[in-house]
């Protein structure tokens, strides 16, 4: 019988399948690929910037798009920033 090796944690995250690419990202929203950097620079779509390379992994866009972007616990369910006084 022979072992089928599994991938190691290393191998899964240097594949390129483990990561998007900014053209996917911007076919995938019907918007330009100038417009995806721009979200990626001011930190709307997770991205890491490696020199002039961003790296996007699939999972974490893949998150961010079924959730609009919006983090975890966000909503309107806190305390009001001002309080309205008659």
């Amino acid at each position: 019988m022979a072992e089928q090796s599994q991938p190691s944690t290393d191998e899964l995250v240097d594949s390129p399948s483990s990561r998007i690419s900014v053209l996917e990202i911007a076919r995938r929203l019907s918007i330009g690929r100038l417009a995806v950097y721009s979200m990626l620079e001011q930190g709307i779509i997770p991205g890491l910037r490696l020199g002039r390379r961003w790296i996007i992994t699939r999972d974490a866009y893949l998150t961010w798009e079924r959730t609009c972007g919006l983090q975890a616990g966000t909503g309107l369910s806190g305390k009001p920033e001002v309080d309205v006084v008659n």
